[in-house]
């Protein structure tokens, strides 16, 4: 599955489509985020996506976790939350 990764100039709106794009089609969406800005953007994505996806019924959750990843030989802390359905 490819991870949706965010910026700090991300576009909300963008990110959010693609979002529940993604839990349309694969019932599960990863969003990557490193550094604060992107981190705010990525979650101001995931409650507008929230907000998409209610319209057709689906309630999402999300789970958080801290991902080590190597960017450019240098490694880093990025922050990755998994988003899937909610349980009935």
């Amino acid at each position: 599955m490819n991870v949706i990764k965010v910026s700090a100039r991300s576009r909300t709106a963008a990110v959010a489509g693609a979002v529940a794009g993604v839990m349309r089609e694969a019932q599960r969406a990863e969003v990557q985020a490193i550094g604060a800005g992107a981190v705010n953007q990525a979650l101001k994505a995931i409650i507008i996506a929230k907000g998409y996806l209610a319209e057709e019924g689906i309630t999402i959750m999300c789970d958080p976790s801290f991902v080590d990843v190597t960017i450019d030989s240098q490694d880093r802390t990025a922050i990755r939350v998994v988003v899937e359905p909610r349980p009935q």
